[in-house]
């Protein structure tokens, strides 16, 4: 597939001349893909100067000499025909000749060949298929619409009024197609084409995607030639797999392509999976990688990544030696650092290449510092392997664990640590779990690992696994999400931690509040309400939850209301930036002049423009702080998050009266409201009667019953 890539980037810029100068090139070829040639004339047929290729196309013509097999030489020279536009003689003659040959007891031969131009010679583009077309029309045959009608069935149709009678997938109703107009838009297609089976019996081709993921879509690939990821989503998606069923059976079926050796899977989500008719042998592939890849790194990802997926190569001998060798060649000299020769004895190792190996106890012997060792090592695998050996071979790993505990960076490593430090009872865990009661901030996945840990493993036995010790990991848990949400390298985590609050009915938050002080909870809910992740509908939950473990909670409002938070778009929070700036740059200049010149008037008990001059200052420092205790209040809306299922602030609401009379609302922070434009803010009455209500649900305004008909997100 050498070219492939080069004709399809001129095809899809448009760049003829190059294209026509690569084609040349390409047909003073002895040999030929098949594939290659199929693909490419097929790409073509669909770029914007087709016309002015079908002038040039007939060269192909030598390239077909080269093809021994009849079935596929015949695909070439019909995808010939179609493209051409010459109607030369000679080619009219090849043409005539092949269809005859292969249709030499159609009785009704000569009707077929006046039908598709080929008898008077003049214009007999498409001739081929044409003449395929005629020859495949019968009731329960498909066909496909190349102009947007998709995949059709006959019906029926009429040789006397040369008319046919379709049902298609994307229009609606029986449709009736003169022969004329059938043989310029329709493309005969085998029962057991794809768009056939897709469009024909979906459930069984739905059953047996399923069941065998590679042959539906080497059966895709076949007959449409190759696709991107892209493009294997837009025949399959909802079609054939259900859209919740879509990510779970193409993450199965792109591990199963890449083992296949008749698939050449894409390096890129981009470039196109390809199906071969050799086997393809994945040990000269990885041999040919290897020989692009510079850095020793790269070299070992790929190493790692291949012998994971097909780990049963190194059954061939022939392959393990020159795999062997390659790292040998490596080894000594490219290997600098002792994170890499580490790596390479696991794949000595792995490989059972004893007599190569370097000692692993040495290297682990010579490392001073395990963090940096650690970080320099990107395979978890080769992470826990290195771990299992400094816990067998140092006296010492109880220090380097510990040491090591806070920084690891995957659960896995965590677990081994930490069971291996309780496993010898050592002393100072205790200490390093507490690091992270005090510091959450500073090891954020750690301490979500742990708490995790103490929350929902009731049966074992780990330090903080008590009362107490739930409690100060939930007091912590708050802060941190508190500190979290305004980090965006956090996002995924502040979701998850919102989740984990939220999930089960707020079985975390009961569990706690039934074993903790009123003082505790008190602290709680003034820590929640200051978290802006949690929805208004959360936090009050959780205050209602308080209540009900602690009746003395039920008169305590606390300092911090939920309703302090004052939402806000981005766009409104730059606009009360500006006016405070504007406030405090401009106006506050000038009245500090106007008091100044006030001032040099003289008698300032009886000078009503100074008095007045202060009363503005009095009036612009208190508009100023009013200002800035609201702008410090404010969470700006992110309407990626925003859950259109239910009505919340950054929504777009229609309401509906009983008496059938409909009205729309958006509801936003207080600096956007708008009556005119019926932009509420989220604390006006009717946007608190509607929060968190459903399409469908009622409520009551004004004494007035309304039902929510439709939510949208605002933008």
């Amino acid at each position: 597939m050498s070219y492939l890539s080069e004709f399809e980037e001129k095809i899809k810029t448009g760049n003829y001349q190059n294209f026509l100068k690569l084609w040349e090139e390409y047909c003073f070829n002895d040999q030929v893909d098949f594939i290659e040639l199929k693909t490419i004339l097929t790409k073509a047929k669909s770029a914007i100067f087709i016309n002015s290729f079908g002038q040039h196309v007939n060269r192909a013509l030598s390239l077909i000499e080269n093809i021994s097999d009849k079935e596929k030489k015949h695909e070439i020279l019909k995808l010939i025909v179609d493209i051409q536009n010459k109607n030369d003689d000679d080619l009219a003659e090849i043409i005539f000749n092949h269809l005859h040959e292969r249709n030499i007891d159609d009785p009704m031969f000569n009707e077929k060949v006046k039908l598709i131009g080929l008898r008077a010679r003049k214009d007999f583009q498409g001739a081929i298929s044409k003449y395929e077309l005629l020859t495949h029309i019968d009731k329960g045959k498909f066909v496909y619409h190349t102009s947007g009608w998709g995949t059709g069935e006959v019906l029926d149709f009429s040789l006397i009024r040369e008319e046919l009678f379709l049902e298609f997938e994307y229009v609606v109703g029986e449709k009736s197609l003169s022969f004329e107009n059938a043989l310029k838009t329709l493309i005969p297609l085998k029962n057991d084409h794809f768009l056939a089976r897709r469009f024909g019996n979906p459930d069984l081709l739905e059953k047996e995607a399923k069941e065998d993921p590679v042959a539906v879509i080497k059966l895709l690939l076949k007959n449409l030639g190759p696709q991107s990821a892209s493009d294997i989503k837009d025949n399959l998606f909802e079609l054939v797999i259900p859209e919740n069923d879509w990510s779970k059976w193409w993450q199965a079926a792109k591990t199963k392509l890449k083992k296949d050796r008749k698939i050449i899977c894409p390096k890129k989500s981009s470039d196109h999976y390809i199906i071969t008719e050799e086997d393809i042998s994945f040990e000269d592939t990885l041999i040919q990688e290897l020989k692009t890849q510079k850095s020793t790194i790269d070299i070992i990802k790929l190493i790692y990544s291949f012998l994971k997926d097909f780990a049963l190569t190194i059954k061939n001998e022939d392959f393990k030696k020159s795999l062997i060798l390659k790292l040998l060649e490596i080894s000594s000299h490219e290997v600098t650092k002792l994170s890499e020769k580490l790596q390479i004895n696991y794949f000595f190792e792995m490989l059972k290449a004893e007599d190569e190996i370097i000692k692993i106890k040495d290297i682990i012997l010579e490392v001073e510092d395990f963090n940096q060792l650690l970080s320099e090592i990107e395979i978890i695998s080769f992470k826990k392997r290195t771990l299992v050996y400094i816990k067998d071979l140092k006296d010492n790993y109880e220090n380097i664990f510990l040491n090591l505990f806070l920084q690891s960076d995957q659960n896995s490593l965590r677990d081994f640590i930490f069971y291996s430090l309780i496993e010898i009872n050592s002393s100072h865990i205790k200490d390093k779990i507490n690091e992270l009661i005090n510091h959450p901030v500073l090891y954020p996945q750690t301490f979500i690992w742990y708490f995790q840990k103490i929350f929902s493993n009731e049966n074992e036995n780990i330090p903080f696994m008590n009362k107490e010790g739930k409690l100060k990991f939930f007091e912590s848990f708050l802060i941190l999400l508190d500190h979290l949400q305004r980090k965006n390298d956090f996002k995924d985590l502040c979701k998850k931690m919102v989740l984990m609050i939220t999930s089960n009915k707020y079985l975390l938050v009961r569990d706690i509040m039934q074993i903790a002080t009123v003082t505790q909870a008190k602290e709680y809910l003034l820590l929640a309400t200051k978290c802006s992740l949690l929805e208004v509908h959360d936090i009050k939950i959780i205050h209602s939850l308080a209540k009900v473990a602690h009746e003395q909670l039920s008169s305590y409002e606390d300092d911090e209301k939920v309703e302090d938070v004052i939402w806000a778009t981005e766009k409104g929070y730059n606009k009360l930036k500006q006016k405070i700036e504007h406030l405090t740059s401009f106006e506050m200049i000038d009245n500090a002049k106007e008091i100044e010149e006030a001032r040099s008037h003289g008698d300032l008990r009886e000078n009503a423009e100074y008095k007045a001059a202060l009363e503005r200052r009095s009036r612009l420092q208190s508009e100023i702080q009013s200002l800035a205790d609201q702008i410090s209040k404010v969470q700006i809306i992110n309407f990626d998050e925003i859950d259109s299922s239910k009505v919340s602030i950054g929504t777009k609401v229609t309401i509906k009266d009983l008496s059938g009379n409909t009205k729309k609302y958006t509801i936003l922070g207080p600096f956007e409201a708008d009556v005119e434009k019926n932009i509420l803010s989220f604390n006006s009455k009717l946007a608190l009667a509607m929060i968190d209500k459903k399409v469908g649900e009622k409520f009551s305004f004004n004494q007035e019953e309304y039902v929510i008909i439709n939510i949208q997100i605002y933008l």
